[in-house]
């Protein structure tokens, strides 16, 4: 679970935490304390086992959470399977049809851009933050879920904090229950040992609107030594979250939750760039774009694709300004990713995948961390002739959703000084021996 720690350390945050004394420890191997009953949180009690293996944890939380039929995200994934299923059924039908009729069958790509060309693999991401594990996004998210749960029982205030931040979407209302988590840490710094501050009504409704309705807070409070016990309140007892007078009076470690507390951020999946690397070819402009690239499906974007030249013949191209910029934003809008393959002087090539509301810098980025000389500038030019500056204009706006192939040169002016210096310039490997050795035909 280093990971966690140099999370924060890389945020120059290097805070240490006592363990607690007898009684409390939690860094022992034990069940984590209860939850309060009443007004439950937000987040189930029964808490998944952690598991070591990272695609069987993806795939555990993964099936958990297909469960959950309500959510959008399941709602597409079932519909995914779905499609997946029909298709299977197809390639079969088709299979048996081919073997009665004595003839061989060849499954064709279900998307086809330009002409027919290899298909390209699933969209995948990671979490560089927690290791090289690279998985579909839903499963992702899932991995990502069950690491931090593996985390509690080595670093349970830094790993808490970071689910607070991960495991909540809504940002707005992470920052209020973050704002009223040091809230109470600070009413307790200021009145160290005086019960009233160190004791919180688990049924107060500004608790349960601020915090209680957040993943992670109960882990977190669990791990600043808050423990939940009955206590008399008016003419009944009632579930309090109670620090020891002894636990209160511990300024350092206070502060350090604090610290972490606001040190912390979510961890997101990040897009893998899916590095492929080509031999030249005359197919480079071939391309088969997943569905997945496609804000709306390729057949609503035929129709769109229709719609929008019937209107324009019977406009007779007289649109005005605002429609042509309303039609430029919804072009923008239709994917997700793109395809890019980058093709050097010797026709080898460098494939990415990205995200179309990225910056070009990403571009020149991803070549950068491939290149054998990396310090030397180079300039990239579309099939067009556009040259492709690091400015802050998207992939999507520079046209090269969802697939395109650039251009790669050294910079002129450099060559010219290089040819000056040594009497001609010398090409030699563009890309780094490793990313070479990944090279295959297209």
């Amino acid at each position: 679970m280093a990971a966690i720690k140099r999370f924060f350390q890389k945020k120059k945050l290097d805070v240490k935490f006592k363990k607690a004394g007898e009684g409390h420890k939690l860094t022992e191997e034990r069940q984590a304390a209860p939850r309060p009953t009443g007004q439950m949180f937000a987040s189930g009690s029964n808490r998944p086992q952690t598991t070591v293996d990272a695609k069987r944890a993806g795939e555990a939380a993964l099936a958990r959470f297909e469960s959950e039929k309500t959510t959008k995200d399941d709602q597409s994934f079932q519909l995914a399977r779905v499609r997946m299923k029909k298709q299977m059924e197809a390639e079969k039908k088709a299979l048996e049809e081919a073997e009665a009729s004595g003839a061989s069958y060849r499954a064709e790509p279900t998307q086809v851009v330009q002409d027919s060309a290899p298909v390209l693999a699933d969209i995948l991401f990671k979490c560089p933050e927690i290791g090289p594990v690279v998985l579909p996004k839903m499963e992702m998210e899932a991995y990502i879920h069950e690491y931090l749960l593996g985390s509690l029982v080595e670093e349970p205030e830094m790993t808490s904090a970071l689910m607070i931040h991960t495991l909540n979407k809504n940002k707005d209302k992470v920052k209020v229950g973050i704002d009223t988590l040091l809230k109470y840490i600070d009413n307790i710094l200021a009145h160290p040992g005086e019960e009233k501050y160190s004791k919180i009504r688990v049924n107060n409704k500004a608790f349960q609107e601020r915090v209680a309705s957040l993943e992670g807070t109960h882990e977190f409070l669990q791990s600043a030594r808050f423990n939940v016990t009955a206590l008399p309140f008016e003419d009944h007892e009632e579930q309090f979250y109670v620090m020891s007078t002894e636990d209160s009076k511990e300024e350092e470690r206070l502060k350090n939750l604090k610290d972490v507390l606001l040190a912390a951020e979510p961890l997101r999946p990040q897009l893998d760039r899916a590095l492929k690397v080509f031999h030249a070819s005359s197919s480079a402009s071939k391309f088969v774009i997943p569905d997945e690239f496609y804000n709306i499906t390729p057949e609503e974007l035929k129709k769109e694709q229709q719609r929008q030249t019937e209107a324009v013949e019977k406009l007779g191209m007289l649109r005005t300004k605002a429609m042509r910029e309303r039609d430029e934003q919804r072009e923008l809008r239709r994917y997700r990713y793109a395809l890019l393959r980058v093709r050097f002087p010797n026709g080898i090539m460098l494939q990415g995948t990205f995200r179309t509301v990225e910056k070009l810098q990403a571009i020149y980025e991803f070549i950068r961390e491939n290149l054998h000389e990396d310090w030397m500038p180079f300039q990239l030019i579309t099939s067009t002739g556009q040259k492709l500056t690091e400015d802050a204009m998207t992939i999507a706006e520079a046209g090269l959703a969802p697939a395109a192939v650039v251009n790669f040169s050294w910079d002129p002016t450099v060559m010219a000084e290089i040819a000056a210096q040594k009497g001609k310039t010398q090409e030699g490997n563009y890309l780094k021996s490793d990313v070479i050795a990944l090279i295959q035909s297209l």
